[in-house]
């Protein structure tokens, strides 16, 4: 799946800078944009779980009621 990159302007603390070139000095990222786009996909994919996740006790959650009111 090709996926279209739009830029996007964020300010971030001069501490962020440096860990971010010191992670590409390492030869781990080639970039600050594809440090910045893992980062972002990362923290995604963790909340995508939790709302997931959030989403069955939920829907457990208004089964037992259900079942309870139903007594």
């Amino acid at each position: 799946m090709i996926m279209t990159m739009r830029i996007v302007t964020i300010n971030v603390p001069h501490s962020y800078l440096d860990a971010f070139q010191s992670l590409i000095d390492l030869g781990l990222y080639n970039s600050r944009s594809q440090l910045v786009r893992v980062c972002l996909k990362e923290f995604l994919d963790k909340e995508n779980v939790f709302i997931s996740d959030l989403r069955e006790d939920r829907i457990q959650l208004m089964k037992n009621i259900k079942q309870i009111t139903n007594k």
